[in-house]
């Protein structure tokens, strides 16, 4: 989620620290907080102005109209705002709906001031700019803003003059005070923008001879800016809405959530109730909710959670811990029931018994068949109840309660259609479906064609194949794919299936050679991280062959994504997303992972298009679509998922006009949501006659408004600010306008079979047969995963295990390793240094050659090393044949660690400077990274180096640099950890430059000469040899590589 609201306290510290104004700005951080810990005598030696100045007292929580509520204590003492405290402080009160404790209190000093000299200042994002609003009139009594204040639009891009705000805000301004409002507003705009506000309120603004007073300030700043704006916030503090608590482990899953890629959500709504959700997609975490407060669950539904965006197998382990943890604090007489996918179940089997818990599953998209499975075997000795729900059942259906095996996957995704399934629609005499060029929405009817081409920014392999495998099942003559664009790799081909055979794809680190080199390309489908995004999608509007860009990535700040819109608008590309799976032309052309896997495409017939087109804010929501539509209808013509932000690059209406053009389509489908107003344009479009095409629509969210309190749904834009964006207004709108809108979600699918039906009786859509498509072979890893075939080993050893959680050698851990207190870094230092270094210097580089001895025989070193061994070599050979693989790509990152992270420290540049310092020269980070550790899933040889550096090391000035660095990476990226070499190499900077043994003169020279690699290089000998020693004792005969494990790609013309 993006915009979250801030106590009043933050927002007067940032505008204190940073506004930029000629106006004088008083009582500057004059401000003291208060809760039921508060201890009087220190806040008043902090705070000694509360002893002497007249003061005003009020709750910090988010509360709205504080004034008329009777909560703002004015022109009072301190004993007497004690006495006011006394009344109000820890006591339970109710607000509107909210019910909850007052504990956050600030007082400030009080201002005496006229009522003419009370203002009111508003300034508010939207997608075209940022609002200014200001009313000569503020105050408790000022009314409604919107109908009565004066408006100025600051469009993107664009800067706000003292000269605009003079000539169209202050009309009704006393002269003598319009200079200084003017500097205020325009410091008030550049605070604004410059640390990503999306909303910021002042009310009143007292300005009076003295200066200008901020009485009272409300604000909302993009949460998702944190890696701009970290040096300038600090650590943020976001306040729950009052009337619900902040609980700890909302924390846990959002600290989880800034440390992944994916998205990972949680708010606890009442934890004393029955019903406990956990749902993946951020589209179908709102429609279970719903679908739970329409069955009159809304007093028992305890959270609202999703979990989107391929979190890994730790975090939703950690992520179902949390949940399970909390369902089953409390007993309830009539049990609990859960919703959703659940894998920590094994670990909570006694407490899930004990409070009978009924655990609810809806299992599908990619695997379903065999995640129903799983659930079968596991649930089947730990739970009460367990019922299974098909990718159409949303109700919590408890009158069956059956779960039976699902058919086994064969090696083809051939499977038997099911009856009375729509077939696709008969060819009428209409353009071809790829007659007409791409274009944006508005100037043309379609954005892809069968021979739109394609590059991917991002090394996607995964997603690149499932895009040439749905272009394979379409018949495409030629894949989608024409390039991908990796900039943290140098050119070279990487391997895909089409179809049987093996294809190469070439791979550019420079977006302009992929550009110049295919100038067919008009799509490019790019998957860089947050922080990536903008610039990379900058850099491709600059080609004029991009029509239309997918931005997949989640997080980019709005200010960042209006940018793009407005840059999109200018040039006349498309975007779709941000925060998008995507969208699919079937048929024709699918973006990324947009349809799930091909088992799904086939099920959904997404080979070839239908009569309906859709537009979905939800990527997964999409996919739930594209079923319904399927089963209801003869197909899909084409989906979009515009994106869960609140600024996605085109709109409902972008897209619902397209389909409005296209000859093809004869209904629409929408799936809206609950923020926002983008549906009422097509509410003016139905009216004005744009749109006349039968129009089907719901918009998920309508148990917002059943709740006490705000909530904050997955997608950043799933949030009400004011009545009009409510799903509930917004169905009743659409239903007026004469849209087909169903009573619920689950009806959606009646509805658009129903006017599908109509349409086809009318002769509007004319059915036809079905034509089976082509089948695509299984991949291989696929089929070991399912069991169906197995492959030999290529070698064996029994000396090294690399697989679990700690470094094995043979047969003991690392851990116990340390405990005998092997090794010789003594000798070492007096053979390496000449010197006799400290004893904890000498125990530390032992500690360095345990951990680096050895790492499995999957590396590159002992591998040549097994090799030579099994081919009779002696074991000096063997071992040179291992050593010599060591290099920058293996082993070599000690000394470039030390390198690098010597140099950044050194020339004084803050670790943020340095991480955007290296992205912007596309560089990788020298010990950041690691292929299976992660932040979730720590190296315990990190760890155990940590704690010994931490506990015995005089001084540690450059390991504490690279862990704020690893803080940095690790928000982006959880995998993105300071690694073993990069350990070892930044702390041995710190042992050589500071145990008093040598100069720094000397300790640099050691680095730079390279002594840091030979630790590794010494380390790992041990290794090598261990492993030569180990194929000589298991007579291991000579090794040969196996034919199926070789890609034979020999040149065309060579093999007809």
């Amino acid at each position: 989620m993006s915009a979250k609201a801030i106590s009043e306290q933050t927002g007067k510290e940032f505008l204190y620290k940073y506004i930029c104004t000629s106006s004088a700005i008083q009582n500057r951080f004059k401000y003291a907080r208060v809760t039921p810990a508060t201890d009087w005598a220190r806040l008043t030696q902090d705070h000694p102005w509360l002893l002497s100045e007249r003061l005003v007292v009020k709750p910090d929580q988010l509360i709205k109209r504080r004034g008329k509520l009777g909560l703002v204590g004015i022109n009072l003492t301190l004993d007497q705002v004690k006495a006011w405290l006394k009344q109000r402080l820890g006591q339970e009160t109710t607000i509107a709906n909210a019910k909850g404790i007052l504990k956050n209190f600030l007082i400030e000093p009080f201002v005496p001031h006229k009522q003419e000299e009370e203002f009111y200042v508003c300034i508010y994002a939207a997608r075209e700019g940022d609002y200014v609003l200001f009313h000569h009139e503020g105050g408790v009594d000022v009314g409604d803003v919107d109908a009565k204040a004066q408006k100025l639009l600051v469009a993107v891009d664009e800067k706000l003059s003292e000269s605009d705000v003079k000539k169209h805000l202050l009309q009704h301004a006393p002269a003598d005070k319009k200079d200084i409002l003017a500097s205020f507003i325009c410091g008030l705009f550049n605070l604004y923008e410059d640390l990503y506000f999306t909303y910021l309120e002042i009310n009143p603004l007292v300005v009076t001879k003295d200066g200008v007073y901020i009485l009272d300030l409300a604000a909302k700043i993009d949460a998702t800016a944190d890696y701009i704006c970290k040096v300038k916030w600090g650590d943020v503090e976001f306040p729950p809405p009052f009337g619900r608590e902040a609980y700890p482990e909302e924390a846990y899953i959002a600290d989880l959530d800034a440390k992944s890629g994916a998205s990972l959500k949680l708010t606890i709504l009442n934890p004393k109730g029955r019903i406990w959700t956990m749902v993946a997609g951020g589209g179908a975490s709102v429609v279970y909710s719903d679908t739970i407060c329409d069955l009159g669950g809304v007093n028992e539904l305890a959270n609202y959670g999703e979990y989107s965006g391929a979190p890994s197998e730790q975090q939703t382990y950690d992520y179902a811990k949390t949940i399970l943890s909390l369902m089953t604090r409390e007993k309830h007489p009539e049990g609990k029931g859960d919703a959703g996918i659940v894998r920590a179940i094994k670990d909570y089997q006694g407490p899930l018994k004990e409070h009978e818990v009924r655990i609810f599953v809806r299992r599908g998209g990619p695997n379903y068949q065999e995640g129903l499975l799983l659930f079968l075997h596991l649930f089947s000795s730990t739970v009460s109840l367990v019922h299974r729900m098909w990718p159409l059942n949303f109700l919590l259906n408890t009158s069956s309660c059956s779960l039976t095996p699902a058919p086994s996957r064969t090696a083809s995704f051939s499977e038997s259609k099911p009856d009375g399934i729509a077939p696709a629609k008969k060819a009428k005499p209409t353009a071809p479906l790829d007659s007409i060029p791409a274009s944006r929405p508005g100037s043309a009817t379609t954005l892809f064609s069968r021979h739109t081409k394609a590059i991917v920014w991002g090394m996607q392999t995964r997603a690149v194949q499932g895009m040439l495998d749905f272009d394979y099942i379409c018949s495409r003559d030629e894949p989608s794919v024409a390039a991908m664009v990796y900039p943290f790799t140098g050119d070279h081909r990487q391997k895909f299936y089409w179809g049987h055979k093996e294809i190469l794809i070439p791979v550019y680190k420079n977006m302009s050679d992929a550009m110049r080199k295919h100038p067919e390309v008009d799509v490019l489908i790019n998957f860089a991280s947050l922080r990536s995004a903008y610039d990379s999608t900058v850099e491709t509007m600059n080609y004029p062959q991009i029509r239309t860009i997918a931005i997949i990535a989640e997080g980019i700040p709005e200010a960042l994504t209006r940018k793009l819109i407005k840059a999109a608008d200018k040039k006349g590309v498309t975007i779709i997303g941000p925060a998008t799976v995507g969208g699919i032309k079937p048929g024709c052309f699918k973006i990324g992972n947009t349809g799930g896997m091909l088992d799904n495409i086939l099920a959904s017939k997404l080979y070839r298009p239908g009569s309906v087109a859709y537009v979905s804010r939800s990527g997964g929501m999409s996919n739930e679509l594209n079923n319904i539509i399927s089963r209801t209808t003869d197909g899909v013509y084409e989906g979009v998922a515009i994106g869960g932000d609140r600024y996605p690059g085109s709109t409902f209406m972008d897209h619902v006009l397209r389909y409005q053009d296209t000859p093809g389509v004869k209904m629409i489908v929408v799936l809206g949501e609950i923020g926002g107003t983008e549906e009422y344009k097509i509410c003016r479009g139905i009216k004005e006659g744009r749109i006349t095409k039968p129009v089907v629509c719901w918009c998920i969210g309508t148990c917002a408004t059943m709740f006490s309190s705000e909530v904050q749904f997955g997608h950043a834009g799933a949030c009400a600010n004011q009545a009009s964006e409510t799903a509930v207004a917004k169905n009743k709108a659409l239903k007026e306008a004469g849209v087909f809108v169903p009573r619920s979600f689950d009806e959606l699918g009646e509805v658009i079979q129903s006017v599908y039906q109509d349409l086809v009786a009318k002769r509007v859509i004319e059915p036809a047969e079905e034509v089976p498509p082509p089948t695509v072979p299984m991949d291989y890893s696929w089929a070991r995963e399912l069991g169906l075939i197995r492959k030999p080993a290529s070698f064996m050893t029994s000396i090294c295990d690399e697989r679990g959680q700690e470094l094995i050698y043979a047969g003991m851990p690392i851990t116990e390793v340390f405990k005998e207190e092997m090794g010789i870094g003594g000798v070492l230092g007096l053979l390496w240094f000449q010197r006799r270094l400290p004893r904890y210097a000498c125990q530390f580089i032992e500690m360095c050659l345990m951990v680096t001895a050895d790492h499995g025989p999957a590396v590159s070193g002992a591998h040549n090393t097994i090799v030579c061994a099994r081919a009779g070599k002696d074991l000096v050979s063997s071992l040179t044949s291992g050593l010599l693989t060591i290099g920058d790509r293996f082993g070599g990152a000690l000394d470039a660690a030390a390198k690098m992270f010597s140099k950044a420290f050194d020339s004084g540049i803050i670790p943020m400077e340095f991480v955007n310092k290296m992205k912007k020269e596309g560089k990788l980070i020298m010990g950041i990274g690691h292929r299976v550790k992660s932040i979730n899933n720590p190296d315990m040889r990190v760890q155990i180096l940590k704690d010994y550096v931490k506990q015995h090391f005089p001084a540690t000035p450059l390991l504490d640099y690279a862990l704020e660095v690893e803080k940095i990476t690790t928000s982006k990226k959880p995998n993105l950890i300071l690694n073993v070499d990069g350990f070892i190499g930044v702390a041995f900077v710190d042992v050589l430059r500071n145990c008093g043994s040598f100069t720094r003169e000397e300790a640099d020279e050691y680095i730079d000469i390279g002594a840091l690699n030979g630790i590794f290089v010494l380390g790992r000998s041990m290794g090598f040899i261990g492993h030569y020693l180990d194929q000589k004792r298991l007579k291991q005969g000579l090794y040969r590589h196996p034919w199926d494990d070789i890609s034979y790609v020999l040149p065309e013309h060579m093999t007809m």
